[in-house]
């Protein structure tokens, strides 16, 4: 009797290995799958969004306001900042595609010459953003738009938490460009800081 249950034991230990060893096989198929369905997904994406804009009216600025806004995901500018030799694409809108392919337009803000915060982001990359903290105060940075170039002179930069949106708020008193990364520059994953450069227009 004692033999009996033993084996019945074994044998419903020996299932339950094979039912946990099949379901994580299962597993592991799906995230595979799942994962080429995402990276189809975002190429998708990429495709319509930023190498196929929709074409939009040419914008215009008049009495510091900007008259048909790029579509979201469309490149509208470029970025240069020669004292540490970025030359960027700038997109409007924040997204996984626009920040893979360039400087994201945080679509809460303003755009340059509308006389508010312009606040930009991209990754540490080594060829995006990760010299950003050799940056110093009286550099330039120059945002050429299809309406305007404009230029800013960086006059703060901080370390800030990722969660701190007060540093970089989005203000009308003042045209002020924000342009941020994550922090450490050579953090791999996720990060919880970031490292923000702050700059004033400069009046021609």
């Amino acid at each position: 009797m004692k033999s009996k249950i033993l084996k019945t034991i074994k044998a419903a230990i020996i299932s339950l290995i094979v039912a946990f060893l099949f379901v994580t096989v299962i597993c592991f198929i799906f995230k595979l799958v799942a994962k080429e369905k995402f990276d189809m997904a975002m190429d998708l994406i990429e495709i319509v969004t930023v190498n196929n804009p929709v074409q939009a009216a040419e914008p215009i600025l008049e009495n510091n306001i900007l008259i048909n806004y790029p579509t979201y995901g469309s490149k509208y500018a470029t970025i240069k900042i020669d004292s540490i030799g970025v030359d960027l694409p700038v997109y409007y809108g924040a997204n996984y595609t626009v920040l893979k392919s360039g400087i994201a337009h945080d679509d809460k803000s303003y755009f340059p010459g509308e006389g508010g915060s312009v606040i930009l982001a991209g990754h540490n990359f080594k060829t995006f953003l990760a010299e950003l903290p050799n940056a110093k105060i009286g550099d330039k940075i120059i945002l050429e738009t299809s309406y305007g170039t404009f230029t800013y002179d960086i006059y703060n930069t901080k370390i800030v938490k990722e969660t701190a949106v007060d540093e970089v708020p989005v203000q009308k008193e003042k045209e002020i460009l924000m342009l941020y990364t994550c922090w450490p520059i050579n953090n791999i994953g996720h990060a919880s800081e970031r490292y923000v450069v702050y700059a004033n227009l400069v009046k021609e």
